[in-house]
């Protein structure tokens, strides 16, 4: 145990973590700065079941990444150098995931690492990731992929679409969370599906099995090859082509920080999170890593409609390789499911941007009119806000769909990976504070056994990739303004605001024996959850969707 002498009523071992609830003589200084730390989220419904917030997860790793840029990245990096670019991206995305989750079960607070890091760290910090979070959620990239998914069956102007999606979010998120909960449900549910059914028509095409009756096997790993070269030839040039696709394939992963975003909203928020959280791992594993697979048996890299795509629906791989195996009506189903998986993840920016501002606005970093709510709980103001910027989607129109996906998903990325290292950092500064105030991950709600490794290990493959993401752009004959800022703009904007936050309330950097720890372990003593269920036997399938 801890020099602290917390001690434990209860501690019961569930699988690779543990759950310890501990009886603590408290002081009233402790009592009142977790009074002030979770007083806003007494003012939101906690309408979110674990099984909500599961699939909500879900929703967040499988965007239209998967669907629409996988072919650019296949194109790209050839078949295995994709594979191993989502294994590398997914591998850290699962360490980072321990990260959130292990500090959002200790404070599980709306804003997540908004207001972790200002707990932990410096509220500078908060403050620029708040409004770099704001500036990258109310960016509509899936909105935009609406037009182009729709572009699939029709020639109409793509402003039609975006306008009637456009209401259709504003729907979706103004009424109250369990609303939106239900709503991504089936959203997710859908994604499942569709996933799960696209690795087995691509089994079957490859097989032989598709109307065409031809057997590809490992044909197109021989020839053209496993990798695509780019920027330069032999090793290099695969591996340059390797790591362009790291960008596009950490935009396919974005929104895996949306569990923590909700966790005031969320019913035994401890608990639901870790449940969340260990699942995403083996979704990764076997759906993300599996589809992909699947992808690099049944299409060509060097296919002409992947490699040079028009920014559309029809430039999907998917849809290119189900259409040539003579298979006619599963294109479209595909293309529907797509479309609700852009609208899924549109809405999901809405919900980070509103609840980003809420996360500022509790420690006056934002007006405190962001702190109302309607009378279901849900802060309605920061969602207003959110869906005011819907129509940027309208840019798709003039400047080409392919581009403006292209320059969104930039952002997207660079945007993440901004999350990512704070997550990173959060989780260290976490273990700096426990070692240095006598406690240990013994004491934390929940952990996965190894975690303490998770922060080095994400922090430093997040920073690199950030760094690195663009570096296309600098390669002879490939400079082009416009995607330099949308891959690199993030950085200036991230330090300028903290400079800023650092003058303006003159924060300083808080030393780990300073970080208010036994406040957090009050609420862990005071809002007690019941341990998360083990699985057994076929409740192991539920992992997919639960």
């Amino acid at each position: 145990m801890s020099s602290h002498s917390l001690k434990s009523n209860a501690q019961v071992e569930v699988d690779e973590t543990s759950f310890t609830s501990f009886s603590v003589d408290f002081s009233k200084e402790d009592i009142e700065q977790s009074e002030a730390i979770f007083h806003h989220e007494k003012s939101l419904s906690e309408g979110l079941s674990a099984r909500l917030i599961g699939m909500i997860s879900l929703v967040g790793i499988f965007g239209t990444g998967l669907f629409l840029s996988s072919g650019g990245t296949l194109a790209t990096a050839g078949p295995v150098g994709m594979i191993l670019s989502y294994i590398l991206v997914g591998i850290v995305v699962a360490a980072n995931q321990v990260c959130a989750m292990e500090v959002a079960c200790l404070m599980p607070v709306t804003g997540s690492n908004i207001r972790h890091v200002e707990h932990f760290v410096d509220k500078a910090l908060g403050f620029a990731l708040g409004y770099v979070n704001l500036y990258s959620a109310i960016i509509p990239s899936e909105l935009a992929a609406t037009s182009v998914v729709m572009t699939y069956w029709t020639d109409l102007n793509p402003a039609i679409f975006i306008s009637i999606f456009g209401v259709v979010l504003v729907g979706i998120n103004i009424y109250k969370i369990r609303w939106y909960g239900e709503i991504e449900f089936v959203f997710g549910f859908l994604k499942v599906l569709l996933i799960l059914g696209l690795i087995i028509v691509g089994l079957v095409i490859d097989l032989g099995g598709a109307p065409n009756n031809e057997r590809l096997g490992f044909r197109y790993w021989i020839h053209p090859g496993p990798f695509a070269e780019k920027y330069g030839t032999g090793s290099k040039g695969r591996f340059l082509a390797f790591w362009k696709c790291v960008s596009s394939t950490v935009y396919s992963f974005g929104g895996v920080q949306s569990i923590a975003l909700l966790a005031g909203e969320t019913k035994n928020p401890r608990s639901s999170i870790f449940r969340a959280s260990k699942r995403i791992l083996f979704r990764v594993i076997f759906l993300y890593w599996l589809a992909v697979f699947i992808l690099s048996l049944i299409v060509p890299y060097n296919d002409k409609a992947i490699a040079s795509s028009n920014g559309n629906a029809s430039g999907s791989a998917w849809v290119i390789a189900v259409q040539r195996s003579g298979i006619r009506v599963l294109p479209h189903i595909i293309n529907a499911i797509v479309l609700t998986s852009a609208l899924s993840a549109s809405s999901l920016g809405i919900m980070q941007a509103s609840r980003s501002l809420f996360g500022l606005a509790s420690n006056g970093q934002a007006p405190k009119i962001f702190l109302k709510v309607n009378r279901h709980g849900l802060p309605w103001v920061g969602v207003v806000f959110g869906c005011v910027f819907l129509p940027l989607a309208y840019l798709s129109i003039s400047s080409g769909s392919a581009q403006v996906f292209d320059w969104f998903q930039n952002i997207t990325s660079s945007y993440l990976l901004i999350n990512w290292i704070i997550f990173a950092v959060d989780h260290i500064a976490l273990h700096r504070a426990l070692k240095a105030q006598g406690f240990s991950r013994k004491d934390l709600p929940h952990t996965i056994r190894g975690g303490q490794y998770a922060g080095p290990f994400s922090l430093f493959f997040s920073v690199l990739f950030l760094l690195t993401g663009g570096f296309g752009v600098f390669t002879k004959g490939n400079w082009k303004f416009a995607n330099f800022f949308s891959s690199y703009f993030i950085i200036p904007l991230f330090l300028g605001l903290y400079v800023f936050g650092k003058f303006f309330w003159k924060t300083k950097y808080i030393k780990p024996s300073e970080v208010q720890l036994k406040a957090l372990f009050y609420d862990v003593e005071n809002r007690p959850e019941p341990p998360a269920k083990k699985l057994k036997g076929w409740e192991y399938i539920t992992l997919l969707w639960g």
